[in-house]
């Protein structure tokens, strides 16, 4: 399945099962927009998706 030109919005991203699922939209191709509670969860995810090479952003909202 291809999500190239989607993004993706993923909850709870930074960890856990919301972090996996973040990163394999990413290799399908979507740009991910990936929240956390915590400003440090939110960096963490945004360093995450860029180690893997998947185009996206991580966002603090709670």
């Amino acid at each position: 399945m291809s999500l190239q030109g989607k993004v993706a919005l993923v909850t709870g991203a930074s960890r856990g099962i919301g972090q996996a699922i973040a990163l394999e939209l990413g290799r399908q191709g979507a740009v991910v927009i990936g929240t956390a509670t915590s400003a440090s969860g939110a960096e963490r995810i945004a360093a995450t998706l860029k180690e893997s090479g998947v185009q996206g952003t991580g966002l603090e909202l709670n």
